[in-house]
């Protein structure tokens, strides 16, 4: 069986490092008195990126024009892109289950394939993949796959979008700064942008210039690794990351910017929804774009828990 793009896909090879302790759903926001380490700041972001603030969120879709899309380009290459829409749950309790995330691709090379990633409590347990197969029309269970796997062909790994936990890396505080630049976006000429979806890829966002930001060093503890260690910019209030570059050697090999905005109706300040991930690689000149329209996310709906089930990634296919 020819293994889809949808998983790199599933490498069948898994990083060797055993997770400990992880993150919990309830993690309690920092007392205003009392300034985080550089270990509770690496926490804080993992809650904000799995959107432990709110029950769950859902990536919508109106038509065929507003919808959620990864776009990726090579250097001097032509954009090519997939739309998509996502379902996560965070609101298991006190079962083997911590959280479900499914995703269902639309257009692009991806049409049709569908993925539910199982998260487990027991955070030594390795995470569970369901992958729908339009091709062969059937259901595969795969492995946890190995962290640097590239992400649908993406500039993304799995470890960026899903497996990367605290724990996996050592992390130092190098000091607060302020975000003095716009975050990156693609830009994508009239002619690769022959889709009406792909027309509205927002220009570099602006908005977070002035904000004050914790600089987040952390180095991967995984021998031999693509990166030595990163460094995140992180809002002092939110713990939204708007930026990530990973160095290699002393020279940068990735940047990966986000730009985030507070969830109406969310109390907690972590409540943040991200509009876009741009991520670019200096070596091969490879950029991707995933991008979600704002009014398209949703969060906090009355869903059951059994919607998140690998008979609903079958129904929901097409």
């Amino acid at each position: 069986m020819k293994m889809p793009k949808l998983m790199g896909l599933v490498a069948l090879t898994c990083a060797s490092l055993t997770a400990t302790a992880g993150v919990p759903k309830d993690l309690v926001y920092p007392k205003a008195d009392a300034a985080p380490s550089a270990a509770e700041i690496a926490q804080q972001v993992y809650f904000v990126n799995h959107f432990y603030a709110v029950r769950n969120v859902a990536f919508e879709r109106e038509g065929k024009n507003q919808i959620a899309v990864l776009v990726k380009r090579p250097k001097d290459g032509r954009a090519t892109a997939d739309s998509f829409r996502r379902f996560l749950n965070n609101s298991y309790q006190g079962g083997e289950i911590k959280a479900r995330d499914m995703v269902l691709f639309h257009s692009g090379s991806l049409m049709g394939s569908g993925i539910l990633v199982t998260d487990y409590s027991d955070d030594a347990k390795r995470q569970s993949y369901s992958v729908w197969l339009p091709e062969t029309r059937k259901l595969n269970v795969f492995p946890e796959p190995a962290q640097d796997t590239s992400w649908s062909d993406s500039d993304l790994t799995y470890g960026d979008v899903y497996l990367r936990k605290p724990e996996h890396e050592s992390h130092e505080l190098l000091g607060t700064a302020t975000l003095e630049d716009c975050l990156g976006a693609m830009q994508l000429s009239d002619k690769e942008a022959n889709k009406q979806y792909l027309r509205q890829l927002p220009p570099p966002q602006c908005e977070h210039k002035g904000k004050a930001v914790y600089q987040l060093k952390s180095s991967s503890s995984f021998p031999n690794w693509w990166y030595d260690y990163r460094v995140s910019l992180v809002d002092t209030k939110t713990f939204a990351d708007y930026r990530t570059e990973y160095f290699k050697n002393g020279q940068l090999v990735k940047r990966i910017d986000r730009d985030w905005a507070a969830m109406p109706g969310v109390e907690d300040p972590r409540g943040q929804l991200w509009r876009y991930w741009y991520a670019s690689t200096p070596a091969s000149g490879h950029e991707t774009m995933v991008f979600v329209p704002e009014k398209m996310v949703k969060w906090n709906q009355d869903m059951e828990d059994e919607f998140w089930s690998e008979e609903t990634l079958k129904a929901l296919r097409k």
